[in-house]
């Protein structure tokens, strides 16, 4: 298949208090708020994006913010763990980090010869840092996502998907994890499989992740998947506007809501990049009604991004 999906374009995930998780992100792990706008479907609540400089495909991870919202309930068909890149020799000075920042995190010896650390968000989100190629000037800043894990009862059909439909190709096996690579190079292009067959079903909630992700050139390419989901029994949604990019979705066979979104607008179209994520952005569509989400947001507290480090 020349359509072949080349990797992960973004995690979304929910989480609890608004500011809790802005000042998590931001002021412990260094990401940018490229862009503060509002879930198009329940705009009561934000919807944060974090990410690189510039919140490349393949380094965004997003948020809905429901306050009061229970905790999530850890199982299979879910993402069980997003896993983030940091440079070759950076592990130490992370576990310093966020030692000093108070969130918990251990060592997990080494996953396919990387250096691992796991440790939670503040709702309790699955996170690992892991070691790879750094990015130039940037020693110990992560510099996108690594890998996420899928956890499934049963991954014969989800596997199908990734390869027969997807185009990734296993690339290795380890202690019951296996690892899949897209078609494209460099960070975000790897995602991990563990059978959990008598694991109990995942409930969403605070330190969920709702759906992955995976990149797509362009509408056209996007509209094939379509097709292409259809012959492999997949039902994906029409197209959904999301303003910095266009998606379909689908839930896998494990129970994973999956979306395949287009690498392009991207966020810069409609702040300069030098102002990403300062501004609350609304759709053409919610800015008649601007004042009154406005006034049922909570109030953040935000500080300008001081690049990566």
């Amino acid at each position: 298949m020349s359509d072949r999906i080349s990797g992960i374009h973004h995690v979304t995930a929910i989480a609890g208090e608004a500011q809790r998780n802005y000042d998590f992100y931001t002021g412990v792990l260094g990401l940018r708020l490229v862009k503060r706008t509002v879930n198009f479907d329940d705009p009561g609540t934000y919807h944060f994006y974090f990410g690189d400089e510039l919140g490349s495909p393949g380094s965004i991870l997003t948020f809905f913010p429901w306050a009061g919202i229970r905790r999530g309930r850890r199982g299979a068909g879910e993402v069980s763990a997003t896993s983030f890149c940091i440079a070759q020799g950076a592990s130490a000075a992370w576990l310093e980090r966020l030692a000093a920042a108070k969130a918990s995190a251990r060592r997990e010896g080494e996953r396919f010869g990387a250096p691992v650390i796991a440790f939670e968000d503040p709702d309790g989100m699955p996170l690992e840092l892991i070691e790879g190629d750094a990015a130039a000037g940037a020693s110990q800043a992560i510099t996108g996502f690594h890998s996420a894990t899928l956890q499934v009862r049963s991954r014969e059909r989800t596997e199908a998907l990734l390869t027969a439909t997807m185009g990734l190709d296993l690339v290795g096996e380890e202690n019951g994890r296996r690892r899949f690579r897209g078609a494209s190079t460099g960070i975000a292009t790897l995602v991990d499989t563990i059978e959990s067959p008598d694991a109990r079903p995942a409930g969403l909630g605070s330190g969920s992740v709702h759906h992955i992700a995976w990149r797509t050139p362009d509408d056209a390419t996007q509209l094939r998947w379509i097709d292409y989901l259809a012959q492999a029994g997949m039902n994906a949604t029409p197209v959904q506007d999301r303003q910095y990019f266009h998606s379909i979705y689908f839930r896998e066979p494990g129970g994973i809501l999956f979306e395949i979104a287009t690498d392009p607008p991207g966020f810069a179209t409609d702040e300069a990049p030098d102002q990403l994520g300062e501004a609350l952005r609304l759709p053409s569509w919610l800015e008649p009604a601007r004042a009154r989400i406005e006034a049922a947001l909570p109030p953040l507290v935000t500080r300008r991004w001081e690049g990566a480090r």
